[in-house]
């Protein structure tokens, strides 16, 4: 087996130093198709999520976890696009990140997909604490998830992450392959900050 990381390094090339699950933190497609995420581990990478900041502490977001072999791991994979359902089917888990967009009472909840953002990205750096790698997609039909899992217009499907361990590059096709060892490459810091006097 020959994992991406013994072909090249892909820990960030940082302006600044960070923490490791950070600096660490890719977004593979060679899963591992025979790892388990533990249960004790993935309500540790959920209750990180728990924790993010949102609005008036309104927590607006929700989640479906889908381990491989279940019912609703296959309902979420039919439901992907293109080069997603390629290679995400060896992912241990799939979470399907949901935004609750206006509240109980009707009315709207404007940051819910900010906050919802920011509870997935705690879930992801858990994640690569723990040893385990996502992978956030946006290639999905929305509707057949709604549908498959009852929800209702109130939640808005943002991205599914899918979770897991490494496995084998060369199981991906040429295309998906030439990507996964592809450098790590970021605009400077310079592109997009601006400092005011």
């Amino acid at each position: 087996m020959t994992l991406v990381t013994d072909l090249t390094s892909r820990k960030a090339a940082t302006e600044a130093p960070l923490i490791d699950p950070l600096a660490e933190r890719w977004s593979p497609r060679a899963f591992d198709p025979e790892a388990v995420v533990e249960s004790e581990k993935l309500r540790t990478i959920l209750e990180a999520a728990r924790w993010a900041p949102s609005a008036n502490n309104s927590q607006p977001w929700r989640f479906i976890v889908a381990r491989r072999g279940t019912a609703a791991f296959a309902s979420l994979h039919g439901a992907m696009a293109g080069f997603n359902k390629e290679w995400a089917d060896s992912a241990a888990v799939l979470i399907v990140n949901i935004a609750e967009t206006v509240d109980a009472e009707g009315r709207p909840r404007p940051w819910a997909r900010y906050d919802l953002g920011q509870a997935v990205a705690h879930l992801t750096v858990q994640a690569q604490h723990e040893g385990l790698h996502t992978h956030q997609m946006g290639g999905f039909d929305a509707q057949a998830i709604h549908e498959a899992f009852g929800l209702d217009e109130r939640h808005e499907v943002v991205s599914i992450t899918t979770i897991g361990a490494l496995g084998d590059v060369d199981r991906l096709s040429d295309v998906l392959r030439e990507r996964e060892v592809a450098p790590r490459q970021r605009k400077p810091l310079a592109d997009f900050v601006t400092v005011g006097e």
